[in-house]
Parts: structure tokens; sequence; C-alpha cells
């Protein structure tokens, strides 16, 4: 998350964004009542636990994973991971419903399984995408779990190690006719896409083909976040939303019922239309940590607890079956 990964998407608090669905017809996610607001039902209709009750699942230590660490980073006894999500992006970063100082997700759990079996305490921060960046490269920061991307470019100064497919979808309005099968689906259409994402760059490399061959391009918008992305899309003010799987599964299943239900119509790699693009942990190039981190997500794939996070948050459809270091990415050339 695609963010630009695909990943990048600066979403509200889920709290806030729920009162904002309340407010114009539960313009983005159900009624704002204890029920709704605790849980939502995912797309494989399991039952998303979204208070600051996590139970979360830590890993034992692996000791052949964590002999791999840098002897500072060993002696210090902690792990810092950074998270880019700003206020919050569902359902990879973002505050419980219950408790807004408590952030939950996906990312956040990936987080714990790779301290727990690099047998560290873990040290999350929460901060914007650009400084998420800036504190990797200033050594502030030991890792960034947050829907990153794995681009060639990236792979200039960072090193990755991979745990999650990077997937785009088409999210629409329920009662949307538009299918998505192609870039030829977006001609003449308004679409919504977060800015300096790998999505924006996929769309406006769709834009540029389309206008080249003398069909009627694309009408790409910006919002703030993905709060403003939603009500422009309830509204009718655009025809889709283009970024990562994951936050538009749980977009559609937070909307499920609701007079501003939405659906998937289409799927496509992050990486573009040659490569199935891949989401990385992220470390400072040549910062000695990454074969450490790899082998501690090689050990809870082998384990199963992966496969436990990605169910808890309906992500199993975006497993790898191992672990990668620094994987082909997005190439420059489509950026």
């Amino acid at each position: 998350m695609t963010i630009r990964t695909t990943a990048r998407h600066r979403l509200p608090a889920l709290a806030a964004a729920l009162a904002l669905a309340g407010a114009v017809l539960a313009g983005c996610g159900g009624q704002t009542t204890e029920s709704t607001t605790a849980s939502v039902t995912g797309a494989a209709g399991q039952h998303l636990n979204l208070t600051s009750k996590q139970d979360r699942i830590v890993p034992a230590k692996n000791e052949a994973a964590a002999a791999l660490l840098p002897p500072a980073i060993r002696d210090r006894g902690t792990l810092r991971v950074a998270h880019g999500s700003g206020a919050g992006n569902a359902p990879f970063y973002f505050p419980a419903t219950d408790d807004e100082r408590v952030f939950i997700g996906d990312e956040s759990d990936i987080a714990h399984l790779i301290a727990g079996a690099l047998g560290l305490k873990l040290e999350e921060s929460n901060t914007s995408w650009e400084g998420l960046f800036l504190g990797i490269d200033s050594g502030q920061f030991d890792l960034g779990v947050s829907n990153i991307t794995v681009t060639e470019a990236r792979k200039q100064k960072y090193d990755f190690a991979t745990y999650r497919k990077d997937d785009l979808a088409v999210e629409v309005q329920e009662s949307s006719g538009l299918a998505f099968s192609g870039p030829d689906s977006f001609s003449g259409k308004t679409v919504a896409v977060s800015s300096g994402t790998n999505q924006e760059r996929i769309l406006q490399r769709y834009d540029a083909d389309l206008r080249a061959a003398g069909k009627p391009g694309i009408a790409i918008k910006n919002y703030q976040d993905n709060t403003g992305t939603y009500a422009a899309l309830a509204s009718r003010q655009i025809d889709a939303y283009f970024g990562p799987n994951p936050v538009s599964a749980f977009h559609v299943a937070q909307t499920k019922g609701t007079p501003n239900a939405t659906k998937i119509v289409g799927r496509v790699s992050g990486a573009g239309s040659t490569l199935q693009g891949l989401i990385g942990a992220t470390t400072k190039k040549d910062s000695g940590i990454i074969r450490a981190v790899q082998a501690a997500l090689e050990s809870t794939i082998r384990s199963g607890d992966y496969t436990k996070v990605l169910q808890r948050w309906g992500l199993e459809a975006e497993a790898v079956p191992t672990s990668e270091i620094n994987p082909p990415g997005l190439p420059i050339t489509d950026k």
C-alpha cells in the first residue's frame, strides 16, 4: 500500500470517517452505533475486530533470525518501526474505535510478527508518508511497515523484505454499471487516486495511452484524504476510486447494506501490467537489518502465524509463499 506506494492513502481516523458517514446518510460507512464502530464484516464474512483489545499474534523468538541482527539493534533490544499513515489508514494502521490513542491494523500486526520473531520489543511510530522515509534515512526508524511497494527506484536507497502482494482495486458505487477490463474502461471517466502514489503513475500512463490512441482520456482527481474521496464517490462526482485493494475491500465491508454501498469491479497489480507488485518491510540501504527481517518473516510464514494475521484482516488472498529480499519492482520507466 499501493504507498507513493500503493500504499499511501491518508485516511482520517476511522472514528472520524464513521462520524462523517452518519452525517451524510452513511456516506462512507454504516451507522455510528456501538456495534458498527466496534467491528465490520469482511468480504469473506469474518468479523473484523476494530477495538483496542486486539489479542495480537506475537510469535516466539526465532534464534536463527535474531542471530542475523546487527549487534547495535540486538543490544538495544528494541525494533523501531514506523507507519506512514498520518491520521489513520484503515486497514493498515488506524485508531481503534473505542480508544483513538491505540492504533491497530494489519501493518501493525506484521510489525508485531517481525519484532516477536526477532526477540525485540516493538516501538511503533506513526508519521506522515514523507516523514516515514525521512525517518528511515536519518536512522530514526529501523524499519518502515506501511504498505510500501517495491520499486526499482526505491531499491536504489532502500532494502526490502516482502510480505504481501500489492494489488490495486477499482471501486465504484454498488449501483454503478462501470466494469473494468483494462485502461479502455476508464476512457472518458472521472477517477480519483491519491497524489504521488504508484497507482497515480499507472493511471497517468493509462490516460496518456488513451489520448495517444485518439480516445477520450481520464479526468484524474486528487483528494486530501479518503474521506474526501469517498464523499465524492457517494455524491457521484467521480466514477471510480483507484487505490490499494485492502483499503477498498475494507470500505466495501464498511458500507455494505448502506445507501452508499460500494463494490470492487476490477483489480490490477500495483507494479503494472507485466509484473506482480509486492509490498515490503523497508530499511535504509545496507543498514544490515534486512536479512534478519526477511528471516523473521519467513519463520512466521512457516509457523502459520503470518497466515493468521492476514486472515484477521481478510487479506489472505494477498499472501506470499515466501519473503524475498529486493525482488524485481515497479520499473523506473513506468514511473
